[in-house]
């Protein structure tokens, strides 16, 4: 890499939204240097970890159902262009469970049909004869997205960044230095440094750092951006039984529970995780280990839900992080002081699947302007946590 190049945009964080970002800008004709402290999609990162579920089902907030949407074809269509790598898109279905008056439910339906989205309604009694794998107490109704699944997480986000570089983008692993002296009579920035003293000029900069956003920006972000501790388990199935693998078991959701889970895909295990956001945490610190009171907690959900599963051994784990705002929404927005900087994250547990639109939507402010989406301005995120967006 030259030192005297300047790109039109230099993306700092290889995840999900970094990289997509890069993908649609270097598709726009833009000259893109994306860099990460560590690689795309490692494992500090959100983005991180083998699965991500892709569904449209967001009961009454109609925008990030459009938004999946959108996604979920140009996830396919990046699935078209990587023939011969590994599967990025498994098509499990995704199941969402309830009580039999469950007004969440109604208002998604409402929202599924407005939308076109497939889905099937499912009563008490078929979803206990058309998924015995689990006890159906408490679950009166069902949604069934017939078009929905599984995203493989850290193989996609790979992938995109291989197709950026395709389309003319440039990746250096390096870390960022804080801060960012703007240039006063303009408010812009030319350039920033890296760890090893290199200097790196650009025209415009995206930070899509997730949980580091608010160490790399602590005055403006340290307050609004709330990493939290995530646990995921993944328990090994019965020999020879297929009960818990797609097509058998689609992905599931039971809301109520704050509970997600994934069929036995490329052979890991059956996964499962609290969807409940965990204590705060600095990702660069916390421990990468579970906890023996979470595997309490999730062997005896397992085994009240998954009967089958209650003495199945535990045999991969993962501890992440969610990159939570104080409601859930996402924050694309210029910095305040410096028009030049973009703030790109807030995945808030729900991002991934939304990629390819996140980056879509930051190219199109970048590089054409026109009027922002409210909810995703840094003036909506608060300083105290009401979760709104699951």
């Amino acid at each position: 890499m030259s030192k005297t190049k300047t790109y039109d945009v230099l993306v700092v964080g290889a995840g999900v939204f970094g990289a997509w970002t890069a993908f649609q800008l270097a598709r726009r004709e833009q000259s893109v240097l994306l860099i990460d402290a560590y690689g795309p999609g490692n494992s500090r990162a959100s983005s991180g970890g083998e699965s991500r579920i892709i569904r449209m089902g967001y009961g009454a907030d109609e925008m990030y159902t459009r938004w999946a949407m959108r996604s979920l074809v140009q996830w396919k269509e990046l699935l078209a262009e990587t023939m011969g790598l590994p599967v990025l898109f498994h098509k499990t279905g995704v199941l969402w469970l309830g009580s039999k008056d469950n007004a969440p439910l109604d208002e998604m339906t409402a929202v599924l049909t407005r939308c076109k989205v497939p889905f099937e309604s499912l009563s008490g009694s078929a979803i206990a004869k058309r998924y015995p794998q689990f006890s159906s107490h408490g679950l009166g109704s069902g949604i069934l997205e017939t078009e929905s699944g599984v995203l493989m997480g850290r193989c996609a986000v790979a992938a995109v960044v291989e197709c950026a570089l395709s389309l003319g983008a440039e990746y250096r692993q390096a870390q960022v230095m804080p801060p960012f002296a703007a240039d006063t009579r303009s408010s812009r920035v030319d350039a920033i440094s890296t760890s090893d003293g290199q200097q790196i000029s650009a025209g415009q900069f995206v930070f899509a750092c997730g949980a580091w956003l608010g160490k790399i920006f602590p005055e403006i972000l340290g307050q609004r951006i709330f990493p939290s501790r995530q646990e995921v388990f993944f328990f090994g199935v019965p020999p020879g039984d297929r009960q818990f693998s797609a097509p058998s078991l689609p992905t599931w959701l039971i809301q109520a529970d704050e509970v997600y889970g994934m069929p036995d895909l490329e052979s890991r295990g059956f996964k499962i995780a609290f969807d409940s956001h965990g204590q705060r945490v600095d990702p660069d610190t916390q421990s990468r280990v579970v906890s023996a009171e979470s595997i309490a907690r999730v062997r005896d959900y397992v085994a009240k839900r998954f009967p089958a599963l209650a003495n199945a051994p535990i045999v991969e784990t993962r501890v992440c992080q969610y990159e939570n705002t104080s409601n859930g929404d996402f924050l694309i927005d210029r910095h305040p002081e410096i028009n030049n900087i973009w703030f790109a994250g807030g995945g808030s547990g729900h991002g991934f699947k939304h990629g390819p639109a996140f980056g879509e939507y930051l190219a199109q402010q970048m590089l054409d302007g026109g009027p922002a989406e409210p909810r995703f301005a840094l003036a909506s995120k608060a300083t105290e946590q009401r979760r709104a967006v699951y």
